[in-house]
């Protein structure tokens, strides 16, 4: 199974890219994987139609998952408080602490 890329720049101007993309695959039946391998920049607003993707997907009864996430995606979403919403274990969550501001 591939995963679907999610880009470098999850910024505010790119949430409702990201919605658009996520779109066709909301209804999809089969496990679905993110990759947020190449994130680099990360905003709330990105973060929000993430856990509202998973969120509606869940409730579909359809998995959801990450394939890869960089230390900065994962900074941003433990930062606030959505690690364990996204399905991000706490041993991928290392302590590094590479974002300074999240919102």
């Amino acid at each position: 199974m591939s995963a679907v890329p999610l880009g470098a720049d999850l910024g505010i101007e790119a949430a409702s890219d990201l919605k658009q993309q996520l779109a066709p695959h909301l209804a999809q039946p089969q496990p679905l994987l993110l990759d947020a391998g190449t994130v680099q920049r990360v905003h709330t607003a990105s973060l929000q139609v993430l856990c509202t993707f998973f969120r509606d997907r869940e409730q579909a009864g359809h998995a959801t998952a990450f394939a890869g996430s960089s230390a900065a995606f994962r900074d941003a979403a433990r930062l606030l408080g959505l690690a364990d919403r996204l399905g991000l274990s706490s041993s991928d969550n290392n302590d590094s602490k590479t974002v300074e501001n999240a919102a």
